[in-house]
């Protein structure tokens, strides 16, 4: 997930409202109401298939999930609710399956019989395949959709734990449609205001002249964040930038997750690894604000404190992620497919 734009009032604001709901979803029973499928990919002669696709279509509207199949063949929908479902298997060389309905009860864990997919003839049969970088395109398309509130947007984050890494040109456009939504430019505004009411940056003065080089720093601040934090060093070290939503496990797992992203996230090859482009994208972003900032306000400390507010931000922001700003979004999946084991990198 990018730096957050800095602004100390917000994002103490932020930390406060973290702490407080993860102790409310701490004296929250969880809920057993959620079911799983799951099964194994093999060919006719009994051999794993690895790296096939299982695609599961909820009865409602919702937007289909997803699956690769592991090295054991072995594929696992997670936080499923009750409902009919349709499920089949296709893998490249292979005759897909047959879509089969699952009638899903609640908290049941469904294990599929054994898909077995037979060797497809060459002369007789036409295979249409989708793409990994096609599979990521709709997968951003759906994140795209997310707003907290149906205003603000929730771009960076992943509810499917499974999903395809993006390209160099798909991190680049996630960031360019963040930094050029309405709410993006009203975040600025917001934020602009609170340091003028607290007068922060003195040197900036008051009044519309003082306001107008608030709000130009704020919104500068996110946009290089953002661009450096979530497309720039993302491309070049390889990093996915995006939240993945945990959704599972005990309240302290799931927050030292959701602060742990601050510091680690997934490659593109799909290990988890220091989140060098997080660190990097704060510090030169906070370094780059020496350019525009008052004279009087520049300098170390000012990269200092703007690097340590970005990545506290970052810890927070994931905190609101993990337990409540799903609640509070549109655009969200119905089901999710969310982390059934432990993060290790």
């Amino acid at each position: 997930m990018p730096p957050l734009p800095r602004c100390r009032a917000v994002l103490f604001t932020l930390l406060l409202g973290a702490v407080f709901c993860v102790g409310l979803a701490a004296q929250s029973p969880p809920t057993q109401s959620t079911g799983r499928i799951y099964g194994t990919v093999t060919d006719t002669d009994g051999n794993v298939i690895v790296g096939a696709k299982i695609t599961l279509q909820p009865a409602s509207s919702a937007p289909p999930r997803i699956l690769s199949t592991d090295g054991a063949g072995f594929f696992n929908f997670t936080r499923l609710a009750a409902g009919s479902y349709r499920l089949n298997a296709h893998h490249e060389g292979f005759t897909p399956s047959q879509s089969l309905r699952i009638d899903l009860a609640p908290g049941q864990y469904y294990a599929v019989p054994g898909i077995s997919l037979p060797v497809a003839a060459a002369s007789t049969s036409v295979r249409v395949t989708v793409s990994d970088y096609d599979i990521a395109t709709e997968q951003v398309h759906l994140e795209e959709k997310q707003r907290v509130l149906g205003v603000v947007p929730n771009f960076y984050v992943s509810y499917n734990w499974n999903a395809e890494p993006l390209t160099a040109r798909q991190k680049f456009g996630l960031a360019l449609r963040t930094t050029v939504d309405p709410a993006t430019f009203l975040g600025a505004g917001i934020a602009a205001g609170i340091e003028q009411g607290l007068d922060d940056f003195p040197g900036y003065g008051q009044g519309a002249e003082g306001y107008a080089k608030r709000y130009g720093a704020a919104y500068t601040d996110g946009l290089v964040g953002v661009m450096l934090g979530g497309a720039v060093f993302p491309s070049l070290l390889h990093q996915d930038p995006r939240y993945f939503y945990m959704g599972t496990g005990s309240i302290r797992s799931r927050a030292w997750y959701a602060i742990s992203t601050a510091f680690i996230t997934r490659g593109d090859n799909g290990r988890w690894q220091p989140n060098y482009s997080n660190l990097l994208g704060t510090f030169a972003a906070a370094g780059v604000s020496n350019a525009y900032y008052p004279p009087a306000s520049r300098g170390l400390q000012l990269t200092i404190d703007n690097s340590l507010l970005g990545i506290a931000g970052v810890a927070a922001g994931a905190l609101l992620q993990e337990f409540v700003i799903r609640k509070f979004s549109r655009g969200v999946p119905a089901v999710t497919d969310t982390q059934p084991h432990r993060v290790h990198f």
